[in-house]
């Protein structure tokens, strides 16, 4: 797969690691700390000497409980600093949103793959039917896409309405209610993550996007309860082979880490690790981290060892 001016060898046993860049004040776990020009630029030269394939940009927090912030204000944030980034480093650059007018802008500003963490079913359309979806933006521009499984479930069995369930029959027409109802239970998550991105793939050949040009990712810490985060990184192998796409995994100091090791954000980079590990030998793809160096020194590790 070509992004930007990079190739990435998806064929091979190599994992590509995707370092964070978050230009918010209230991200989980960076918040506020890359919010300068010289504080950006110098920790995007860090995670590129560190290992670092492609810098991964957001500009609104997608933490439990976040405040969704306006089209313009996410713009504001993002444009500016990927222009910064292309014009100080060889290096592809993606960026992290669902909105498909951002993702226009960012990919104008030089962006050069878009990271969805709706997979293409954020409904923005509704709201202006004028608007290109996030699809549409993408099969025009002929970029690669990263499509992540999320749906309406929310992250306790609690939340799983009768509104809820409506909306995640909505989202996934390719399948009966029948279907889509027997995989609600935390012991089908993985035909449930499956599905969603088999439905998101859809919807992306549907609009033109390329199949050559989709990364999928099953959505940790995304519509999934701690016990369906821990059972999707599980039965993560079997989920990698029915996919047969490049599959990311994003687990980086997330909350099924802090809750299975009662730590806070910045004290779960071992547990981190140990996913990054996991993910490669389930045959992940690609990795996306805070902390570049300590996964990338983890990753030779594996195969220095894989290849005796």
């Amino acid at each position: 797969m070509k992004i930007g001016n990079k190739d990435f060898d998806f064929g091979s046993h190599h994992v590509y690691v995707m370092g964070i860049l978050n230009i918010t004040p209230d991200s989980f776990s960076d918040g506020g700390k890359y919010t300068e020009k010289d504080a950006i630029l110098k920790h995007t030269e860090e995670m590129i000497d560190s290992g670092a394939d492609i810098i991964d940009v957001g500009g609104e927090s997608t933490r439990p409980g976040h405040i969704q912030i306006s089209v313009q204000e996410e713009i504001d944030r993002v444009t500016e600093v990927i222009r910064q980034i292309k014009d100080s480093f060889d290096i592809p650059v993606s960026i992290d949103t669902y909105k498909a007018e951002v993702a226009a802008c960012a990919l104008q500003a030089g962006a050069d793959v878009i990271n969805d963490i709706w997979g293409l079913k954020y409904r923005e359309a509704e709201v202006s039917l004028e608007k290109a979806s996030m699809a549409e933006v993408a099969a025009e521009a002929g970029v690669p896409v990263i499509l992540m499984h999320n749906d309406h479930l929310g992250r306790s069995l609690e939340e799983r309405t009768g509104e809820a369930l409506e909306l995640f029959l909505r989202d996934n027409p390719s399948r009966s209610a029948v279907e889509l109802l027997s995989v609600v239970g935390e012991d089908r998550v993985a035909d449930r993550v499956v599905w969603g991105l088999e439905e998101s793939v859809k919807i992306a050949l549907d609009a033109g996007i390329r199949k050559e040009n989709i990364i999928l990712d099953p959505g940790i810490g995304f519509a999934k309860t701690q016990r369906e985060n821990l059972l999707t990184m599980k039965y993560l192998p079997g989920i990698v082979k029915r996919l047969d796409y490049p599959v990311l995994l994003a687990t980086s100091r997330k909350s099924m880490i802090g809750n299975a090791l009662d730590l806070p954000a910045d004290e779960r980079e071992e547990g981190t690790i140990v996913t990054s590990v996991l993910g490669a030998q389930a045959g992940c793809k690609m990795i996306r981290v805070h902390d570049v160096e300590k996964n990338v020194r983890a990753l030779k590790m594996l195969d220095a060892i894989d290849g005796t």
